[in-house]
């Protein structure tokens, strides 16, 4: 869909013409005027209007028609005749070409195409030209037979001159990004799809939001090759959404709509029905999101939205594949100003500029990309080393592969300047990158170092060449000292090197986390690493990892989940002699025994129906001594893992955990552990279908095709799917009961449940002061923060003691966020100081003297980034800071008092 300049809206037949819609008058009882238009194009997935022609994206199964046209009016009478094909483009279907824009300038366009859309014939490219599949272990295909053989780029982006014969590559490594959308500042954003096969594997990546910057590269590879988004090489998500199709987005900007949904990245969910409003903020050169449910049904299979500039309403359309469409328009009513938002610098602004002059040298043979590019590659910030790094790999490795060995100037510079060199480099430079890598000291890297360390090891091995015996019998040696380590995500890595390198402790260590593995993810992971060891088995080993198969028949995934392990046993027996099957033979012919491997819950004894009273005492004085080991086993126990995502791990049907001590008090956590009814976020509300046979069914739409509707009843099991006939259902209502069961720890005791609780408030941090001995209160700050202010001798404070000290007087809460933003909504106690105030030396008096001495200091903004800086701002000026990591929305939920109207 999209609007012409008069404000009409062209839209598309998914499986026919295109049409022009004339809106009616908004409040009239009239119908749309609705026009054909005759032209011999249709079944479009992008459209388009501009430099005086209409845009057209076909993706149908007539390959010779897929592809960019261009439609016009070739005499003026306002009706399109002519079209034209631009550029065909292969591949087709739901995977293939979609979405086109308007560049920011106005002056070209940007298309997107999905992952079964080879790469067309590129002019040229923001994306360096050394593109691979880079897989450490063997690669497994989808086992279901989903994009077997597509290989990288994946999914792409590119930027198309207006008569479509310039093709510029822009960024690449999607799955499927349905669409693409430029904020206010010209950062374009797209909202990728999951594989939602792959739910309950350790390569399964949810639907995302993506930054798109210049010469990005996103990591989708098929099958069992995802990558990690904290490789290097690759770049992470704005924000993780969970399992859904995305389809189209669009920013609100020019909308009339209040301040904060006209700066929304507004993204549909095809299969959820759903419309998500994602609030972002600046995170250095790049953006972190919050996501709010904006709309939403049951069902609501929406096809692509539109922000009309002539009536300033949202559009937005439903339909495909051949279920009920639909055409329907989202207005504002109420008392909250509309003005349009006037774009300003922002905290991030100055980051982004040093990005963008970065990006300017994403082309071969830029004058002074080494010497400009060079000292950003050291940056903190993981976008501008991301641009840095494609900056010099532009450009001819002799020109830089001397310096890049001998860089020493910090271990992050040394790390991305070696990643660029084992993406570029030749097998001739293997040992000299080794032995540069051999400086670094393995024991004062950060655990996102010591990750890109592993990354930059593998892609040595993977584009240079296996090492010899010795080498890796060395980097082994060295290896071995940190496996296993603290961190999961480092463990997995180690895993995965060490297998590669055939190492001779690997089998004996990784089996010993493998038993005491909480989550099926994880163990999934070892157990695929494991299959491609070569040797170094003793036979007690290889019986204990085929064992693994037998007892984990009971974990549940998605349409692939069940052949993957299949396949995954199958390889690892492809790899027996046969003396070794002879020898194994009762244990790959042992029948599954139908329990999970290592979790207890299904024959524990009840212990008592808890109630939140019961614990909540101990868990508001502060937790102390606690437990990790058991607290993660608690949390497999009761069955979390599965739906769950924390500290990396888990599922993504339920909430994201991680974080969940900064949102909640102790209360409000407890209440969601043993009352999960008592409040059900929208997000994960089911419905109850009533059928014309009196019959039931309660659960979320997750799917549709045609006449019927695939409902998801048991979050545990999220590929047994319900099929329901839309003419079956009678009435459909929202369920107040949560998918959550209750009672699921009503098997622990006390010593068990307190320790689930401490695991929960430390974010996964196994040194957190719950298990240390230290007091720990729930509203703990991110790592960064919590090293600024507890170096600086600031106290970390619960909210309830934030409420008390604010009600009593003692302390004071300063909003640090712009005027614009306060003017949104604020909270009744709190006294506004922007944080542009403090920084700038004209007003940095004034506002300094807002802020009183001799008494807390409570500092907050919207998300926790600002309140940082501010932080910085007032270091050494005797001021008693306390931060709040929890943001304005949150501690309004939190019962902080939002002030009224006008106040």
């Amino acid at each position: 869909m999209t609007t012409d300049p008069k404000g009409r809206l062209i839209v598309s037949d998914q499986y026919g013409k295109l049409y022009r819609v004339i809106p009616q008058a908004k409040g009239s009882g009239a119908e749309p005027q609705i026009e054909p238009i005759n032209v011999d194009v249709g079944m479009a997935q992008g459209l388009l209007c501009a430099f005086d022609s209409l845009y057209v994206m076909t993706n149908i199964n007539e390959e010779s028609r897929v592809g960019l046209h261009r439609v016009r009016d070739t005499d003026g009478d306002d009706q399109y005749d002519t079209a034209e094909h631009l550029r065909l483009l292969k591949g087709g279907n739901e995977h293939g070409p979609h979405a086109i824009v308007l560049a920011p300038d106005g002056k070209s366009l940007y298309v997107c195409c999905g992952n079964h859309t080879p790469p067309t014939d590129f002019s040229s490219s923001r994306v360096p030209h050394n593109w691979d599949e880079d897989q450490l272990l063997p690669r497994m295909w989808d086992a279901g037979g989903h994009a077997v053989g597509v290989l990288a780029p994946g999914g792409w982006i590119a930027q198309v001159s207006p008569d479509g014969q310039d093709w510029q590559l822009v960024a690449s490594g999607f799955r499927n990004e349905y669409d693409i959308a430029f904020n206010p500042e010209g950062e374009l954003f797209t909202y990728d799809a999951d594989m939602e096969w792959d739910v309950g594997s350790p390569w399964y990546r949810p639907t995302r939001v993506n930054h798109v910057t210049s010469g990005a590269e996103f990591g989708w590879r098929s099958g069992t090759g995802k990558w990690p988004e904290y490789y290097p090489d690759s770049l992470g998500s704005v924000v993780d959404i969970g399992q859904g199709s995305p389809t189209g987005i669009a920013f609100g900007t020019g909308a009339n709509f209040p301040a904060k949904y006209q700066k929304s990245l507004f993204i549909s969910d095809w299969s959820y029905g759903v419309i998500y409003a994602i609030h972002m903020a600046p995170d250095g050169s790049t953006y972190t999101g919050e996501t709010t449910r904006f709309i939403s049904a049951a069902p609501l299979p929406v096809t692509d939205m539109v922000i009309n500039p002539i009536d300033q309403a949202m559009y937005f359309t439903i339909g495909g594949r051949r279920t009920q469409s639909g055409l329907y328009r989202v207005t504002y009513k109420g008392a909250e100003s509309t003005a349009p938002v006037v774009v300003e610098k922002d905290a991030g602004s100055e980051l982004r500029d040093v990005r963008h002059q970065l990006e300017s040298l994403h082309h071969a043979d830029a004058p002074d990309a080494v010497a400009q590019a060079w000292p950003f590659l050291g940056n903190a910030d993981r976008t501008i080393r991301f641009a840095a790094r494609i900056a010099l790999e532009h450009q001819p490795v002799a020109s830089w592969q001397e310096k890049a060995l001998k860089e020493n100037s910090s271990a992050e510079a040394k790390l991305t300047a070696l990643l660029a060199l084992a993406r570029c480099g030749g097998k001739e430079l293997q040992l000299p990158l080794i032995q540069s890598m051999s400086q670094l000291n393995p024991e004062k890297l950060s655990e996102s170092q010591i990750l890109s360390a592993l990354r930059v090891m593998g892609l040595c091995f993977i584009r240079m060449g296996e090492p010899d015996p010795q080498m890796a019998r060395d980097i082994s040696a060295v290896l071995n000292r940190f496996y296993p380590a603290k961190s999961l995500v480092v463990n997995r890595e180690l895993c995965r090197l060490l297998v590669y390198l055939n190492d001779s402790e690997v089998a004996t260590k990784t089996l010993q986390l493998l038993a005491k593995a909480p989550s099926q993810e994880e163990q999934i992971h070892y157990v695929y690493c494991l299959r491609a060891l070569r040797d170094k088995w003793t036979m007690p080993q290889r019986k204990e990892f085929f064992q693994w198969f037998v007892t984990s028949t009971t974990l549940r995934g998605g349409n692939s989940f069940s052949g993957f392990i299949k396949n995954i046993r199958q390889e690892a027996i492809d790899r027996l002699t046969d003396a070794e099957k002879a020898e194994l033979k009762e244990v790959l012919e042992a029948q599954p025994t139908g329990t999970v491997f290592l979790v207890e819950a299904a024959s524990r004894p009840l212990v008592q129906e808890w109630k939140v009273d019961d614990l909540l005492t101990d868990v508001e004085a502060g937790l102390t001594g606690r437990s990790f080991d058991n607290g993660r086993k608690m949390f497999q126990v009761t069955a979390c893992f599965k739906c769950h995502r924390f500290a990396g791990n888990g599922g993504f049907v339920g909430p994201e955990l991680t974080a969940v001590a900064r949102r909640y008090n102790a209360r409000t956590l407890l209440e969601g552990i043993i009352e999960p009814s008592k409040v059900i976020s929208d997000q994960y509300e089911s419905n109850i279908f009533v059928l014309d046979s009196g019959k039931q069914v309660v659960g979320r739409v997750v799917n549709l095709n045609n006449d019927k509707i695939m409902v998801c009843e048991n979050m545990l099991e999220p590929g047994n799917l319900t099929s329901v006939s839309r003419d079956e259902i009678e009435e459909t209502l929202v369920s107040k009961v949560s998918m959550m069961p209750s009672g699921l720890i009503n098997t622990l005791n006390r010593d068990e449940l307190l320790d689930l609780v401490a695991y929960l408030q430390s974010g996964g941090d196994p040194d957190s002061p719950v298990f240390t001995g230290a007091k720990k209160t729930v509203d703990t700050p991110k790592p960064k923060e919590k090293a600024m202010f507890t170096d600086a001798g600031h106290t970390i404070d619960s909210l309830d003691v934030v409420k008390q000290k604010i009600a009593d007087g003692s302390a004071v809460l300063i909003d640090v966020r712009e005027e614009s933003e306060w003017n949104e909504g604020h909270l009744d106690d709190a006294t506004l100081v922007p944080l542009s105030t403090l920084k700038d030396a004209a007003t940095m008096a004034t506002a300094l003297a807002k802020i009183p001495k001799g008494m807390a200091v409570y500092i907050h903004c919207r998300a926790g980034g600002r309140a940082v800086q501010c932080a910085e701002a007032l270091a050494g000026k005797g001021y008693d800071l306390r931060p709040l990591r929890a943001g304005f929305e949150k501690l309004v939920e939190s019962g902080f008092e939002k002030a009224a109207a006008g106040n």
